[in-house]
C-alpha cells in the first residue's frame, strides 16, 4: 500500500541551534564590529569633547566640519571622497555576512526584505520619522548654540564644484545605512541572541548613538540618545530597518544641502548659525 506523503515543514526563519555562535562569541563579534565602526567613533568623540573643553576658544566658539574637502587638486578631492563613502560601507558588508550564518538571509532579518514587504511604506514612514526627529532637532542645536555648550557645525567643506551635491547626498545615504544597520539593526539584533531585554538593547543602541556623537557637544549627544531611543523601539517593535536608514538619510540630506539652498543669513536670523 502507498505511503502518504510526508507534510513539508513549515518554512521558518529560526536558526538551528548548531547555526547560533556561543555567547562568548557574540560578544568578541560585537566588540570587533563595534570596533571596527561606530565604537572607535564613539570613543574618539568623547576624547574629542575632553579637548574641547580643555583646549581655547570655549567649545561655543568652536566648529567642526563634517564633509571637509580631502584635497586641493578637483579630481583627487572627488577621487577621494567616493573611496571615503566605500570604506565606511565596509562594516556594513561585514555584519550582513556575519548574520548571514546558518544559510539565513541577513536582508531578512532586518526587515529589509520579505514577503510583506514594500518600500514605498519604508519612504512614508521614514519621512515621518524625519520630521518627527529634525524639527524638535533644529531647536536643541539653537539651544545648545545659544547657551556655548554645542560646537558650530559647518556640513560642507567641500569646493563649489559640480560634483559636490552630489557627493553630499552619497554622504547622508552612507551614514544612514551605516549607522542604522550598526548600531541598530546589527546590535539589537545580536543582543537579542545574547538575550537581553528590548529595555536594555534599547539603551545599548541609543547609548552608542549619543556617544559618536559627542563630538558636537553634550546637547547633540543628548538629543541624539532620544533619537536612538525612538529609532531602537521601532526596530523593536516592528523588525524593519528600511523606515530608518530613509529617515536618517532625509535628516542628513536637508542637513548637508539645505544650508545651500536656504542660506547662511536666513539660518542666523533662524538662531541656527
Amino acid at each position: 500500500m502507498d505511503q502518504p506523503a510526508a507534510t513539508p515543514a513549515p518554512e521558518t526563519d529560526a536558526p538551528p541551534a548548531s547555526a547560533v555562535p556561543s555567547r562568548r562569541r557574540l560578544r568578541a563579534e560585537i566588540v570587533i564590529v563595534l570596533g571596527l565602526s561606530l565604537g572607535y567613533y564613539a570613543i574618539t568623540a568623547a576624547l574629542r569633547l575632553i579637548e574641547r573643553y580643555l583646549a581655547e576658544p570655549a567649545i561655543g566658539n568652536q566648529s567642526t566640519t563634517i564633509n571637509p574637502s580631502r584635497s586641493s587638486i578637483d579630481y583627487v578631492d572627488l577621487a577621494l571622497q567616493v573611496i571615503r563613502q566605500l570604506y565606511l560601507l565596509m562594516p556594513v558588508f561585514l555584519v550582513l555576512y556575519l548574520l548571514s550564518e546558518g544559510g539565513r538571509s541577513a536582508l531578512r532579518r532586518l526587515g529589509l526584505t520579505g514577503h510583506d514587504h514594500h518600500w514605498w511604506k519604508d519612504v512614508g514612514v521614514g519621512l515621518g520619522l524625519a520630521a518627527v526627529i529634525g524639527l524638535p532637532g533644529l531647536a536643541l542645536y539653537a539651544a545648545g548654540r545659544a547657551i556655548g555648550q554645542s560646537v558650530r557645525i559647518d556640513t560642507s567643506g567641500l569646493p563649489e564644484a559640480w560634483w559636490a551635491a552630489t557627493i553630499l547626498l552619497l554622504s547622508a545615504a552612507v551614514a544612514g545605512v551605516l549607522e542604522e544597520t550598526i548600531a541598530v539593526g546589527y546590535l539589537m539584533t545580536r543582543l537579542k541572541d545574547l538575550r537581553w531585554s528590548p529595555y536594555a538593547a534599547i539603551a545599548a543602541s541609543a547609548l552608542l548613538r549619543g556617544a559618536y556623537h559627542l563630538y558636537q557637544g553634550w546637547p547633540m549627544a543628548v538629543g541624539n540618545v532620544v533619537m536612538g531611543v525612538v529609532f531602537a523601539s521601532w526596530f523593536h517593535r516592528t523588525g524593519r530597518l528600511g523606515p530608518l536608514i530613509v529617515a536618517h538619510w532625509t535628516l542628513d540630506a536637508v542637513a548637508f544641502i539645505g544650508p545651500e539652498i536656504v542660506g547662511q543669513e536666513t539660518l542666523a536670523s533662524w538662531g541656527i548659525k
